[in-house]
């Protein structure tokens, strides 16, 4: 993390996923990395989408250790126990987008509301996990409608708040990144456990992307190889 200065601080959250969790331990070895915090629904303070008031509560809390450098959305939310991605219109149903939306992109819209003022004033990055999926230009395959959509409205958000933080934090950069297929428990019912990148791996790659992220690259779409990608 060459760009950032030393002692940086950093704040994942989503930390008990598979990435988040690849985050924190690479930004724990790393000698630079004054301090990272993880945030989940579990942790102290907790953090929960499903509960918007523990998202302004975990910022006023951890407001006391501000400035962070680095703060990562890496929570996210492809299916679950009660449904799997909609294969065509007919498998549409309501509950099923709202919580995939709540997850994907109401909480991470509450998270730029309530921890942007938490980064510093001069390198700082805010990132946030998309999918290329998202990506309308991109879409070829159809499908998967409520996971497609929430990624764009993500990614939507982001670019809306990037135009608004620029205005008060101008060294703040804002990005979506595109992990690539990683083996984790979201990807495991369509890729098996053997196809895709390790988390770790996945993680090294979007670090060396934020690492390379100046101001002008802030409301952007980045895959972990570091190619700009379209809306």
């Amino acid at each position: 993390m060459r760009s950032f200065p030393e002692n940086f601080r950093a704040l994942i959250i989503g930390a008990s996923g598979a990435i988040g969790a690849a985050f924190m331990s690479r930004l724990q070895a790393n000698p630079k990395c004054a301090a990272v915090v993880g945030l989940h629904r579990q942790s102290l303070p907790l953090i929960d989408f499903d509960r918007e008031e523990t998202i302004a509560a975990a910022a006023e809390t951890l407001s006391r250790h501000a400035p962070f450098d680095l703060i990562i959305n890496a929570a996210g939310l492809l299916h679950s126990p009660d449904f799997m991605p909609e294969k065509r219109f007919s498998d549409l149903n309501y509950a099923q987008m709202l919580e995939t939306f709540r997850v994907n992109a109401f909480g991470p819209a509450l998270v730029f509301r309530h921890f942007w003022k938490l980064l510093g004033d001069d390198r700082a990055v805010f990132a946030v996990l998309s999918a290329k999926v998202g990506s309308i230009a991109d879409n070829r395959l159809g499908g998967w409608y409520s996971y497609r959509a929430s990624k764009a409205a993500l990614n939507m958000f982001l670019k809306t708040a990037s135009i608004e933080i620029k205005r008060t934090k101008p060294s703040a950069v804002l990005a979506a990144l595109h992990p690539g297929t990683v083996t984790s428990r979201l990807s495991r019912p369509f890729h098996g456990a053997e196809v895709g990148r390790s988390p770790h791996d996945a993680a090294a790659d979007m670090l060396d992307v934020i690492d390379s992220l100046t101001p002008p690259c802030t409301g952007q779409f980045y895959s972990y190889t570091g190619a700009r990608l379209p809306w």
